[in-house]
């Protein structure tokens, strides 16, 4: 996979710099496949039932995508049926992730040898990242969504948990953006290749999980920890939002009271 900087399961409603390849076709996001067969080679959505599609099949849907592809982001297949592509993802975060502190930024180095620099420092900070950035990625049929995610985090050197965090698919029907949680088995390349390159008709975005679906034991003593202080903040600056409010509008109607008051008969 490489990066480029740039709720259940139901729907619910609700740009880019250079290319920066920091995996390659040796990692393990790029799976060797077992078999050619096509049910082997091509990952499906869990909800889809239909059966794979056949070689025949899969190469004229990449001709038909890379047909209607403006941006030099085409599709390649190859021959044991697996294919390679880009996905853009947009993150959607709104609490801050936990990163090492005091590092020298990753190098090309670092990225090709997959150097692992959070490991070099128990020291941890946290910090924003961008909101509505969008990361370019080049995967492949195989890689899935859980490694998706796991390969954003380690491009911004997130030591958070990844079962943290959440992919989702944005479509747009009927004039409304409906985001359905994908799940971790899924495979994001193949439902960008079913539904074409035209990011409006879908688009994929990182979220924070829903905090139902969350295994809180798999979280260690300081992830919590850090979980709690987050709440706090959070807590601290809702109240002081209301109370804002709530001020204004009492004052509001002090000086309406006043004015009325003065007023004769």
């Amino acid at each position: 996979m490489t990066v480029d900087s740039s709720m259940s399961s139901g729907y619910c409603s609700l740009e880019e710099d250079p290319e920066d390849y920091f995996f390659t076709a040796k990692t393990t996001f790029f799976r060797n496949v077992q078999s050619k067969r096509p049910s082997k080679n091509v990952c499906k959505p869990a909800e889809d039932t239909r059966p794979p599609p056949t070689l025949q099949e899969i190469r004229q849907k990449i001709e038909s995508y890379n047909s209607r592809e403006n941006d030099c982001l085409s599709m390649k297949l190859s021959e044991d049926g697996t294919y390679t592509g880009f996905i853009k993802v947009h993150l959607k975060l709104r609490r801050p992730v936990t990163v090492p502190a005091g590092i020298r930024p990753q190098s090309i180095y670092d990225a090709i040898k997959e150097v692992n620099l959070a490991a070099t420092t128990d020291k941890r900070t946290s910090f924003y990242l961008p909101l509505d950035a969008i990361k370019q990625l080049h995967i492949s049929s195989t890689t899935t969504v859980s490694e998706v995610i796991q390969g954003l985090l380690k491009k911004f050197m997130v030591v958070d948990n990844p079962q943290k965090f959440a992919l989702f698919k944005q479509i747009h029907k009927d004039g409304q953006v409906l985001s359905q949680k994908l799940s971790v088995a899924d495979c994001p390349l193949y439902l960008r290749l079913l539904a074409g390159p035209d990011t409006d008709v879908l688009s994929f975005v990182l979220k924070e999980n829903e905090t139902g679906e969350v295994e809180w034991d798999d979280f260690s003593i300081p992830e919590l920890q850090n979980f709690l202080t987050i709440l706090e903040k959070e807590e601290q600056d809702k109240i002081q939002q209301v109370q804002k409010k709530y001020d204004k509008f009492r004052q509001k109607l002090e000086e309406a009271l006043r004015e009325s008051q003065g007023k004769p008969g």
